[in-house]
Formats: structure tokens, sequence, C-alpha cells
């Protein structure tokens, strides 16, 4: 059975986008028998034993701290990676390494892979300083942004196959130079498994939250600013003079948490709009169960213009109505007026027409419903996709043979 360790910033028990990608492929690959277990670096920020299982998958943890001015607190923090990825290697003997970003796991997994003479392959989910441009910690251009892009670079150069989530990202690498045939795609994907039918609306949360029959739009998930969530907030007096009774649903926190509550209050649509807060995962169906239309307003950037989120995936599988921007992200997962709905970024009154029109013409919704969860199940189910891998996986053992494979007691 071939076993690959795959290389993590963070994995669960922890919730984010993240763990729940890499939750989905470890099962895929799971299924299709492969052994994996994961590694994750010290920004695993989470209590727990050194080796711990959650979900039937097997995750070592890295210990220690990386201290030092910016620049030699990375470099160190890669050492002590490598170091705990280096154990594992000798403990289990993997047969390839999958690193997933930041450049950091990369880096450390290159270290070990050379070392050990392992095939390595690399996967981008986002370049992480535009991440950090998007989140409002890093500033474009700026020295630390440009050492981050570099050490991508070079962890790209030295793996021996590269994949991306996205072709956004794709067209980006080879842009810089690098060889297109050598970088796959592994887009986005659902368990299908974890969505069925969407649950009945909860008559007893509506009723706690004040929304009766009146349309509601919501958005679920963390309040970064590029996701343009003060767009949809700027949309709502527009909205309502359209659709009367409409309401907003904001489930969930993060950085622009306060400054849209203030935005809100001063609103004449402020009795329209509700937040929650954030909510425990449990729950989440819950809210799910009151929202008609899921928005995703994401503003336009270089981040949204590269990477494809996976919340309207998710909505889609479940037979859920999406409106989103017209972002490059977005264009690769939702076909317009046939999937979904999009509308010009950073515009909020593009965005009210949107889902006003949308609302205007309920009886299109289950023809989008259909059309929306078949693409889903066609082109992004984790058991269809988890074949890119394995195809990878087999091309790379052919052409790096190595040696003997046995567990360490």
């Amino acid at each position: 059975m071939t076993r690959v360790l795959h290389v993590l910033d963070h994995s669960l028990p922890l919730h984010s986008g993240y763990t729940f990608r890499t939750r989905a492929i470890l099962k895929a690959q799971q299924a299709a028998g492969i052994d994996v277990r994961g590694v994750t670096g010290l920004r695993h920020a989470a209590d727990g034993p050194d080796r711990e299982d959650v979900d039937g998958l097997t995750f070592a943890r890295t210990r220690g701290s990386a201290e030092g001015p910016a620049g030699l607190r990375e470099w160190r923090e890669i050492g002590g990676f490598a170091e705990a990825i280096e154990r594992e290697v000798e403990r289990w003997r993997p047969d390839i390494l999958h690193a997933h970003s930041p450049a950091l796991c990369g880096m450390a997994a290159l270290r070990v892979a050379r070392r050990h003479s392992i095939p390595l392959v690399y996967e981008i989910r986002a370049f992480w300083e535009d991440a950090a441009v998007g989140n409002g910690t890093g500033r474009e251009r700026s020295l630390k942004y440009r050492l981050t892009r570099a050490l991508e670079n070079r962890v790209v150069a030295g793996a021996d196959a590269v994949f991306t989530i996205c072709e956004g990202l794709r067209d980006d690498l080879v842009a810089r130079g690098f060889d297109g045939g050598r970088i796959g795609i592994s887009p986005n994907g659902v368990d299908l498994s974890l969505f069925g039918d969407p649950p009945p609306r909860d008559a007893a949360l509506a009723r706690e939250l004040g929304f009766g029959d009146e349309p509601a739009i919501g958005f679920i998930g963390s309040f970064y600013d590029y996701e343009g969530l003060d767009d949809l907030i700027a949309a709502m007096p527009l909205l309502l003079r359209e659709v009367p009774g409409a309401k907003l649903l904001l489930v969930g926190g993060g950085p622009m948490d306060a400054a849209l509550r203030e935005q809100a209050e001063a609103s004449p649509a402020r009795e329209a709009i509700v937040f929650t807060g954030r909510v425990p995962h449990a729950d989440v169906e819950r809210y799910y169960s009151l929202i008609d239309i899921l928005a995703y307003p994401r503003k336009k950037s270089r981040l949204t213009d590269l990477v494809t989120p996976l919340k309207p995936l998710e909505a889609m599988a479940q037979r859920r109505i999406v409106a989103a921007s017209d972002v490059g992200g977005h264009r690769e997962l939702i076909d317009h007026a046939a999937t979904g709905v999009l509308f010009p970024a950073d515009d909020p009154a593009d965005c009210a027409d949107a889902l006003a029109d949308l609302v205007a013409h309920r009886g299109r919704w289950d023809a989008i419903r259909e059309r929306a969860q078949r693409h889903v199940r066609e082109r992004h189910d984790w058991q269809r996709n988890i074949r890119r891998y394995l195809d990878v996986y087999h091309h790379l053992l052919a052409h790096c043979p190595i040696g003997d494979r046995s567990v360490a007691a």
C-alpha cells in the first residue's frame, strides 16, 4: 500500500476551509487504498497530544517555537518543522511527501525530501503573500511580500510535481516561467457523502431571530475585508426598495466584525440586518436553513481573482441559490444564470439589482439548483478528483524508485 505523508500548516480538530479541504483529501485517499498521515507545523495553535487521531486520521505535531526578527524567525520555523517531518519519515517511511501551502511547509518538506530521496508533491491553495494583503496583515510589494513570493518560487522549482486548486494560480505560475506541463489542478471539491438535501427550515431559530416569510439573504463565514460584506450591507437599502421585508443574515466573525456592525447600525436598513456572531459548527446547518440566497460579494483583488473559494461549492452541493461577485475565483465555479448569478464586484447597486432579480424570478430556482448540484457532482466530487493525485503519485514512484519502506515499530 502506497504511503503518503501530508505536510500541513494546521489540521483538524481546528475548523477552517484549510482543514476541511485537508480532511476531504485524506479521507478520499484512504477510500482509494492509500495509507495517509499528516504532520503539522508550529502554527497549529491547538492543545493536544504529540500524535493525535481525529476522525480516523492521524496527525503528528511539531513542538517548540521560533523566535527572532522577521525572516530569521521563519527560517528557524522551517528548520524546526523539517526536523519534525524527518522524525515521521524515519518512523513511518512514506513513499511520497505531499506538502500543502504555505511555502514554509513546502520548504521544510523539500529539505527532507532531498535528504531522503523521496518524491515531493507541492500543492498551492493560495499565494500566502496575497492572502496576507487580503487579510490586512501584509502589504503588496513589501519586503516580506517579495520574500514570501521568492520562497514559493524556490519550492515550486524544487518539487517533483506541483498542484494548484484553480486555473488562476496555475496561470500565474506559468507567467513566472514555470512549465505548465508539470503543474496539475486539483480543484476545490466537496465530500458529497456529507451533503444531502437541505434541512427543513428551523422554525424555532427563525422566531428567535425575528425572521418570518420574507426573503432572506445570507453569508456564513469569516468577516475579512476582501469578502465584501460592507458592499452587501450597503446594498440592503437599495434591495428593500425592490423587495420590502427582505432580511440579511450575517453569521460568523473576524477582523471586520466591529466595522460591519457599526456600518449596519448607521444604515437605514439596520432593522433588516441581523448579526449572530460565531456559532458552533454543529449549529451552522440551522442558520443555513433560514437563508434563501447565499451571497458572496468578494471585492476584486489579486487574491480573489486567482483563488477559488470553497463555500459556494458547498452551497451548490446542498441545492442552494448562490449569488456572487464576478471576480476570477467565482467565474471558475459559477456559470452565470445557469448554476448561480454573478454581479459586478465592488458595486452595491449591481449587487442589489442581482438579488432583487433573483427574488422576482423564484420560478427559475429549481432549475438553477439542479444544474448547480449536477455541476458539483460532475466536476468537484472528491471521489472523482482524487484520481488526479493518484496518477501523479504512480508516475513519480515509477520514475523515482526508492528503497525499503517498512514501517518503524
